[in-house]
């Protein structure tokens, strides 16, 4: 296996790694442990032993030799387990291991088990330390477990023992924080970790094999992306980039902050774009940029499936439900607390290279099919103390994140394309994203003024639902105090949010009172059927939804997901969507359900609970193109960060969209009586912005 950027090959770490290829080998011994440990035992050392026998493929003479039928069936054993025909009889599944091997143990070891299917990365990079780590935990695992039955001559297991396992598995996560957080900082920042811009820059794309190299499961979704995207002309190729990147760069430049400053840029996309990344690489490096790139979360402590990195699509979204909250069996304040520091540390170590690190530039990816997630007795479920811990630990982590990546000195850039599982329809579907992506944003920022303009007469909006929609908000806009140099709204075209098509506020929390309903929405990963939030003060005091059985699944559903396991959340945003031919598309394709909410947020008005797109970034003057400075740009929540930043942020940003299907009215109220419209029955009916109509009336 090759050297890292992270670590050195050393006679120590190779003396180790021969110590346990004698010792894996060996278990499970059918008659050293209790029975009902065996086959979770015999499962996890085969899957080892698998790593062992696949690192010529990667690091070998077989790495050039390999055909793409070879890389299939390399990956369909070393993803056997997690693919979702046969998961529910795997021990990666926790309601099978806690059915097996008890309540005690069950749940703790198929998450041990779950971070260690990670080898299949770390076997791509290389990583023979972090292989050697897990490893070493495993055969720590089975030693207490042997040892006690050693000891006692019992099949039963001692308390003693059971503890023993705990105990081995809490001060790994403990003392290994110091590799996994620090890892996933400095790869952030750090163009020097080139793992993924080598694949990307170096790689020959008429061969499929170089999709193998990343250690990710490949899919039809890959290889057809990737075919796809190789079989494009090489001018659409230069602008799909080109749109991309200069995004990044006008969000600088209307922001007035200082790209020149900056080295570095995170490259976030997924796999199967890499022509489309090769040319936007190369872009970057003209305004002075370096690209990093680091990969999706594969470990509990990470964060496992999100789409965040370099990714690819999930091999098994259930195994990504049952252990997102697997970090809970070691997660206390001391832990927190370690890792905290670790982050601070990694941080401090490499401070220039953060100092000069400009954002990310993300390629986001929708037309999954939709997930229903089945809800498992057996995955872990938080205590109330962790719920709490949690939010503490993304506000820390979030506070020392900014001081050493300023937010009035960085931006971003998202952008949004189909995979082939969107349908039939696929290569359409991904021409007409292209359009909406490079639509023109002078017509629609001219329009937008016209709404901002009767917004900005406003003290409240008023917006309601039509038919079955039970939204019925209003929102308290701030008060303007020289209209002639002052605004409410951001007027928002294609930069940093791709594509063009929004207006938006940071409404007054109090006084912003109603109900927020959509039928169906994707937030996330996840589907929501008759999402319905009650607010009051601009706060959240109910919420419901209809995709679970009971009350209390539903619920908790939304307090996962949607509140990030905060008792409430303010709402930060009130927007509303221009982007009717995004809305067309959706209905045209039948895919609306599918669009992610970079797009959806586009078509309707929405709001977001959580910060303000403002966070952390409040003292900076901004200003709408017609040059005055927009002026709603905190609450009441995020001014409390004078006094206590702990208090001031949430650290989440969550649009919640209307589709103009589902609207009857939404209405400025102004104080001295009058009302003036801005939609009727899904149609804008504003001076001046009757082409926002044609889409939906063709």
């Amino acid at each position: 296996m090759r050297d890292t950027f992270f670590y050195q090959e050393s006679k120590d770490l190779l003396e180790r790694l021969d110590l346990l290829h004698e010792r894996i080998p060996q278990i499970p011994d059918a008659d050293a442990i209790p029975a009902e440990f065996v086959p979770y035992f015999k499962e996890v050392t085969d899957y080892v032993r698998s790593i062992y026998r696949y690192n010529s493929y990667y690091h070998g003479e077989k790495k050039f030799s390999a055909s793409e039928e070879d890389w299939k069936n390399i990956q369909k054993k070393l993803y056997f387990h997690m693919l979702p025909e046969n998961y529910e009889k795997s021990y990666l599944n926790p309601a099978k291991a806690v059915a097996d091997l008890g309540e005690d143990l069950g749940g703790i070891l198929s998450a041990v088990y779950a971070d260690m299917m990670a080898m299949n990365a770390w076997l791509a990079e290389g990583r023979l330390d972090l292989i050697v780590m897990w490893c070493e935990l495993y055969v720590q695992i089975y030693g207490c477990i042997e040892q006690d039955c050693a000891e006692t001559g019992d099949v039963k297991l001692t308390r003693d023992a059971i503890a023993d396992v705990k105990d081995a598995i809490y001060w790994f996560y403990h003392d290994n924080s110091e590799v996994i957080v620090s890892e996933r900082t400095i790869s952030f920042i750090d163009e020097d970790y080139d793992f993924f811009r080598n694949i990307v820059m170096q790689s020959d794309f008429s061969d499929p094999c170089y999709l193998y190299q990343y250690g990710t499961y490949i899919s039809d979704n890959e290889r057809k992306l990737a075919a796809f995207i190789n079989s494009l002309p090489q001018e659409e190729i230069d602008s799909m980039a080109s749109t991309y990147t200069e995004g990044y760069r006008i969000g600088f430049e209307v922001a007035g902050k200082p790209l020149h400053k900056k080295h570095t840029v995170n490259v976030e996309f997924p796999i199967g774009m890499e022509r489309v990344v090769r040319k936007a690489v190369e872009n970057f490096k003209d305004m002075g940029l370096e690209s990093t790139m680091y990969r999706e979360a594969v470990l509990s402590t990470t964060g496992r499936g999100r789409k965040r990195g370099v990714y690819g699509t999930a091999v098994n979204k259930q195994f990504d439900y049952d252990h997102k909250d697997d970090k809970g069996y070691y997660y206390d304040k001391r832990f927190v607390e370690r890792r905290l520091e670790v982050l601070k540390d990694s941080f401090e170590k490499n401070k220039d290279k953060a100092k000069k690190h400009g954002g990310p530039a993300v390629i986001e990816v929708f037309g999954e099919p939709k997930f229903d997630p089945k809800n498992k007795p057996e995955k872990y479920q938080y205590t109330k103390d962790q719920n709490e811990l949690n939010v503490y630990d993304m506000s820390e982590s979030s506070q020392i994140t900014y001081s050493y990546i300023p937010g009035e000195e960085r931006s971003f850039t998202i952008i949004a394309y189909p995979l082939p599982c969107i349908g039939e329809k696929f290569e359409e579907i991904f021409a007409e994203t292209v359009k909406i992506n490079t639509l023109d944003y002078k017509m629609y920022q001219e329009m937008q003024q016209k709404i901002i303009d009767l917004l900005d007469q406003g003290e409240r909006v008023h917006v309601k639902g039509a038919g079955a929609n039970k939204t019925d908000i209003t929102v308290v806009l701030h008060p303007l105090n020289d209209p002639e140099k002052e605004t409410i709204f951001e007027n928002c075209v294609a930069d940093v949010n791709i594509p063009v098509g929004e207006v938006f506020t940071s409404p007054v929390l109090e006084g912003t009172e109603g109900v927020l309903h959509v039928s169906q929405v994707y937030l996330g990963e996840y589907s929501y059927e008759n999402l319905e939030i009650h607010f009051k003060d601009g706060k959240i005091t109910d919420y419901t939804c209809t995709n679970f059985a009971t009350e209390e699944e539903n619920k908790k559903y939304i307090f996962d997901n949607v509140l990030y396991k905060h008792d409430t959340l303010p709402i930060g945003e009130f927007a509303i969507g221009t982007n009717t031919t995004a809305y067309t598309m959706a209905r045209k394709y039948g895919i609306a359900d599918k669009l992610p909410i970079l797009i959806a947020e586009k078509t309707g008005p929405h709001f977001a609970v959580g910060d303000t797109c403002y966070s952390q970034e409040e003292e900076v003057h901004t200003f709408n193109p017609n040059g005055k400075e927009i002026i709603a740009k905190e609450n009441s929540c995020s001014i409390l960060r004078k006094e206590d930043m702990s208090k001031a942020y949430f650290n989440c940003h969550t649009d919640i969209t209307i589709p103009y299907d589902e609207l009857a009215l939404i209405e400025v109220l102004c104080s001295d009586g009058r009302r003036l419209p801005i939609i009727k029955d899904g149609r804008f009916v504003v001076d001046g912005c009757e082409e926002l109509n044609k889409p939906l009336d063709a």
